[in-house]
This record gives C-alpha cells, structure tokens and sequence, in this order.
C-alpha cells in the first residue's frame, strides 16, 4: 500500500513537471552551446543578437510551462469540485408528484463549486418531502456536515411515517459525524469517541411535507422560513423555532406545523439566510421579498427562471463578493385543478312540473 501511493505520488509528481521539460532541455542545450562552441565565442553585433534570441526563447518557455501546469491543475480541481457538486447537490427532478421544482446555489469561496448550504426534495408515500439548511461556516470545510444531513435525509424520508422521526435521524446522523471530527481533531487517549462533539459545529434546518391536498407542514430548526409566492408574495409562518442540529438535544415532542395550504398555481420559495443577508458595498442588505414580487408581478414566472432571476440580482447587489454560501429552491404546485363532474343521470334531481291548478 504505501509503495502504490509512492508510486502515485511520483506520477501526480512527474504529470506537474511535464510542461518544463522541453524548455528546461532547450535551454541545457542553449547553455551548453554558448559555453562550448566555439562558433558562439566570437564577437559580434550579430552573435550577442543571436545569444539573446536563443535565451528569450528559453525564458519565454519556461514561464508558459509553469503558467500552463497550475492552469491545467486548476481546470482538473474545477472538474472534481463540479462531479462532487452534482452528487451532493445534485439537481431535483422537475417533476415530483405534480409540483415542479428547481434548485440552485452559489458558494462564498472562490473557486469552489460547493458550500455550507444544502436541499433536496424527493416524493415519497407520505407527501413530497424538502430539506434545506445551513451548515455554520462555508466553503469545504462544512462538506463533511453536508454529506452526514443529506445522506440521512434521502434514507429518512422513505422509512419515517412522521416528519419528526426524520428530524431525529438527521440529528442523530450529524452528532455521529461531528463526534467523529472531534475524536480525529482531538485524539482521546482511552480511543472513545468524545461524548460531546464541539459546541460551535450546527446546522439550521428547514423540513417541509406537501402532501397530496396541498398541505403543507413543517419543522424549524432556526432556519428562514419560505415565500409563498401567488397573487403576491407573503412570508410562510413556520412555528416556534426549534434548536440547530447539533446545538442542542431536540426536544421530547416533535410536532409539526401546519403552516399553509398550497394551492395549485401557487410556489413556496425555500431560501437560505446568505440570500437575505447579502450586502451591497454600501452595507445595505439585500431586498429578497421586494425582489420576488417585482418577478413575478407581470407574469407567473416558472422555477427555474425566478431562481436565475434571484441569483442574478443577487450578483448584481454584492458585486460579485458573496460573504456567504447561498442556496435556493422553489416549488411550485402545478397539479391539475378537478373540474366539477356532473351528477349521474340516476341521481340527477328533476324540477317538479308546475301545478295546472295554478
């Protein structure tokens, strides 16, 4: 084992080196030729014209060798970064049982695809189900608390009858992953894992249920609530706020909140805190709700296009300097309205024929 990682050591190694190899060759033979030809010791305008040459060549190859190496590397790291994207982050469906979805999100760091921020939707027997959340700090350091809620999150959901017991699944799944980082970044002598993980690592979650009425229940853990975007845009009540993961112990008793009922043609809009956070140079923040009525208030506007929209003017406000990981998704109910059927003919209720007394 450790000879197959020498061995790819030196290859990563030798792949990096590769560009200099021809300058560096060129500029051997450049300076064994001016040191021992006899031919490059003569005097002369035309001889020092011809050394120069002979030298800026060298220069010039050797500085696009080791420019192109890092640019080469740096459009390899992009690749992976956008690979681990699509896994942890991966796009939802358009479709889910009749509401149409679209997600997307943008990371503070620079040059990294993936952040702190997290969702996911997926359909399943007891209604279409949605996380998103925020991981505390940014970039890919909050990936390993990103991987642990999602992860649990996509089993929980199909195996949980109760909203509840999927927060506590993904609560569960987060203590083991920060106990774990504690034990590696604190090492306990005995070998057991720390009974209590580091008290600044959390994560603020939002759960939703739409069930198949347009129901909609949810569960705060500190996180924003959504937009309900119709005729107009109105901020979602999500009930009292419950702890971060990973903050504190959850409660006892998990209930959920019925929050509002969506109706078909209307959309929530799921956001994390980066979005409404957001700063100008001024220091003013950014107008998210004033943002989502001017949208949508000519034209219904679908998903996809009022989550470009947003990040759009959200880029446009801070100038392109994010000072956090942001994440949005919109759901919309797009499952056909029931025309009214009409009764059948046996049960059809005849008017009585007018009276010829009358």
């Amino acid at each position: 084992m450790i000879r197959t990682r020498s061995l790819l050591s030196d290859g990563s190694r030798l792949r990096r080196l590769g560009p200099l190899a021809l300058p560096t060759l060129w500029g051997a033979v450049a300076v064994t030729w001016k040191l021992a030809c006899p031919l490059a010791q003569q005097p002369g305008t035309a001889m020092r014209v011809a050394t120069s040459v002979v030298f800026f060549t060298v220069g010039t190859g050797l500085v696009l060798g080791i420019r192109c190496g890092p640019a080469r590397e740096l459009a390899r790291v992009r690749a992976i970064a956008h690979a681990t994207q699509r896994v942890l982050l991966r796009p939802p469906p358009p479709r889910l049982d009749g509401l149409t979805v679209a997600a997307g999100q943008l990371s503070a760091s620079r040059g990294a695809a993936v952040g702190g921020d997290l969702y996911e939707a997926i359909a399943t027997p007891y209604g279409v189900r949605i996380v998103i959340g925020d991981v505390r700090g940014h970039g890919l350091a909050a990936l390993g608390a990103v991987v642990a809620v999602l992860g649990s999150f996509r089993e929980a959901v199909h195996d949980e009858p109760e909203l509840g017991g999927v927060l506590r699944r993904l609560d569960r799944a987060l203590g083991r992953h920060l106990r774990e980082r504690a034990r590696e970044e604190h090492p306990s002598r005995a070998g057991r894992e720390p009974e209590h993980p580091a008290a600044e690592e959390f994560v603020t979650v939002l759960l939703l249920e739409i069930r198949a009425d347009g129901e909609v229940y949810a569960l705060n853990c500190g996180h924003p609530g959504p937009y309900r975007i119709g005729g107009s845009v109105e901020a979602v009540p999500v009930g009292d706020p419950l702890p971060p993961l990973g903050a504190f112990p959850l409660p006892d008793e998990l209930s959920p909140y019925a929050c509002t009922r969506l109706l078909p043609g209307e959309a929530l809009f799921l956001h994390t805190d980066g979005a409404e956070d957001a700063r100008d140079a001024a220091g003013r923040f950014f107008a998210l709700e004033a943002m989502l009525a001017q949208a949508v208030r000519d034209a219904p506007v679908p998903p996809a296009a009022l989550v470009r929209r947003v990040h759009t003017a959200l880029l446009r406000h801070t100038g392109g300097r994010l000072a956090d990981d942001m994440a949005l998704l919109v759901v919309r109910n797009d499952r056909a309205r029931v025309p009214a059927q009409p009764a059948e003919p046996g049960l059809r209720r005849t008017r009585p024929s007018p009276s010829p007394h009358r």
